[in-house]
């Protein structure tokens, strides 16, 4: 070896770069980095540990969604999104019978094999320095811990994301040693094919995924790949659709949102469906709400009450993570390379289809880790050619990190009474009165009521918790609106009623500002409610009433 070979070998073991001797401990390090921060994520799930029902009622929906799949099979499909979760609790309630706990510990599980598959998949593929900020973020941010133990689909969702990271990974890896092969590496591509199928199946946002790999290996003019990973995909998908079709009929997990989703508003079909500008402005919308206000409040810059959006900063955020793609792919950084491009895919979708009204952080949290790992990437490569370059991506990745890292202690700590509270017994302790009174409601419809009977409800699926699996009928929208009003037609709704076989209707004071009673309240039922009292006094029965303070009542319809 010359002289010359020897310099080349010697000056490549240790680049000259920021942060090199805190780059160098990490690699040194790395299994013990690893393991003390999936410690971290196991410990403030645990300091998150929520043993409640969200007030917001889609962790509800899933549950019940699960029980339906077990007690009324084969006439239940659940097609309200993507069905993967409800069915696995489905499986869940089958061998451990309806219990929320033990729901929320699978979730816990997920969140904390999903850190752990996401570490493992990008570990070494960018500069620790940049990558150990980013698994911070993901190991402690305090809403990521949230839905770690609740029935949300976002815990499961980590964790087949992280399994699609994880196997699209090591198929990176592969070929770049060999050519597509599918004789010898056939597990491999079924593997990729499944976390594929699995991740589109438990959140249809994620069905970008094949286009996403397609574009991807396209750009790569690696074909066969493409074929491959494709091919593999529709393997799980069509036998999936199969079975499905077998079982359940002509089912499909875009029918039932597909059809809201198309409505300019999705409490109000007589609004009537969306048209192109409308997608574009949904667009423009969504953008500054999630990249604006949900992404800054998630990383804890912004007050998590505030409502102010800046085009500007969501304009700055989109340009910085597509600067960002570009230098992975540039860097020829493969695997972030593909993961971009599904984390944008998902991003624009999410942004066109969902009607701005949602504004629901969990929309873009999913894409946060990704994002965070183009954003410090890029930061990381402009700055640490400058003089001041270690301190200016210090002072970014410190500002960041601790702000999440504050925000997470700031929530967290003031959980553990309050989960005490409930794993001994205090079901509604934590809930503020308005939602203590309704679902104590809910109890007792299901210990004091007909099996026969049928309650409509503001929240019926967390009725259906809480009223331990007694069903209730779900009111989201004014019945039978008059246009005059804008309140419930009499007649019209007791009709309705009647045909539903709706035997009463349960009344709550439900806050509008849940921290604060303002002394308004969600009016829906009130708005259906009323105009029947008026027109027919004796037809309304109060026959029960939960709480002096902020109470919720129930009426007898009488015949």
């Amino acid at each position: 070896m010359s002289k010359v070979q020897a310099k080349a070998k010697t000056t490549t073991k240790k680049p000259s770069v920021a942060g090199s001797k805190l780059e160098n401990w990490f690699t040194e390090n790395s299994t013990k980095v690893f393991y003390g921060l999936s410690f971290l994520c196991l410990l403030f799930s645990i300091i998150f540990f929520n043993a409640r029902i969200s007030e917001a009622h889609d962790d509800a929906l899933y549950l019940e969604a699960g029980w339906r799949y077990i007690n009324e099979f084969p006439n239940y499909f659940y097609t309200q999104n993507a069905p993967l979760y409800p069915l696995f609790l489905a499986l869940l309630t089958k061998v451990f019978g309806f219990n929320l706990i033990v729901f929320k510990l699978f979730s816990v599980l997920f969140n904390l094999l999903g850190f752990m598959l996401f570490y493992k998949a990008f570990e070494k593929k960018v500069p620790y320095v940049v990558f150990i900020p980013v698994a911070v973020f993901a190991a402690i941010n305090h809403l990521i811990m949230y839905y770690a133990s609740m029935t949300f689909t976002e815990a499961f969702y980590f964790f087949l994301q992280g399994l699609f990271f994880f196997y699209a990974t090591k198929t990176i890896e592969t070929l770049a040693k060999d050519a597509p092969d599918l004789k010898s590496q056939w597990k491999l591509w079924l593997m990729l094919g499944l976390s594929m199928f699995l991740m589109s199946t438990a959140k249809s946002g994620a069905i970008v995924v094949v286009p996403a790999m397609i574009l991807y290996f396209f750009i790569d003019k690696n074909y066969k790949a493409l074929a491959y990973s494709t091919g593999s995909y529709l393997i799980f998908k069509l036998s999936y659709e199969g079975l499905v079709r077998l079982i359940w009929g002509a089912q499909n997990q875009f029918k039932g949102q597909g059809r809201i989703l198309m409505q300019k508003d999705p409490y109000d079909k007589s609004l009537g469906d969306e048209d192109f500008g409308g997608f574009i402005q949904r667009f423009f919308d969504n953008s500054e709400l999630y990249l604006s206000k949900r992404f800054f409040q998630i990383i804890g810059w912004r007050d998590e009450m505030s409502m102010d959006v800046y085009g500007l900063l969501a304009f700055m955020v989109i340009a910085i993570t597509l600067v960002g793609l570009y230098l992975v792919f540039k860097q020829k950084n493969k695997p972030l390379f593909l993961f971009g491009l599904f984390t944008g895919a998902q991003l624009l979708l999410s942004f066109i289809i969902l009607q701005a009204r949602w504004d629901q952080a969990r929309i873009v949290l999913v894409c946060m880790p990704v994002m965070l790992l183009l954003i410090f990437n890029a930061f990381y490569t402009y700055t640490y050619k400058l003089s001041m370059g270690k301190l200016i991506y210090s002072a970014i990745t410190v500002l960041v990190i601790g702000s999440v890292f504050l925000s997470s202690l700031k929530r967290g700590l003031p959980n553990i009474p309050i989960v005490q509270k409930n794993l001994k017994g205090d079901k509604y302790f934590g809930y503020t009165p308005d939602w203590q009174n309704y679902l104590r409601c809910s109890a007792w419809c299901a210990d004091s009521l007909s099996k026969e009977s049928l309650v409509a409800c503001r929240k019926a699926p967390m009725s259906f918790v809480y009223g331990k699996g007694k069903k209730f009928f779900p009111i989201y929208s004014v019945i039978k609106r008059d246009t005059l009003t804008q309140q419930s037609n009499a007649d019209s709704a007791l009709a309705f009623f009647a045909s539903q076989k709706v035997t009463h209707i349960m009344v709550a004071s439900l806050r509008i500002n849940p921290v604060q009673n303002t002394g308004q309240i969600i009016n829906t039922v009130h708005n259906i409610v009323q105009p029947i009292m008026e027109k027919y006094p004796d037809k309304l029965r109060l026959i029960h009433t939960e709480g002096a303070y902020e109470p919720c009542y129930l009426f007898e319809i009488r015949k």
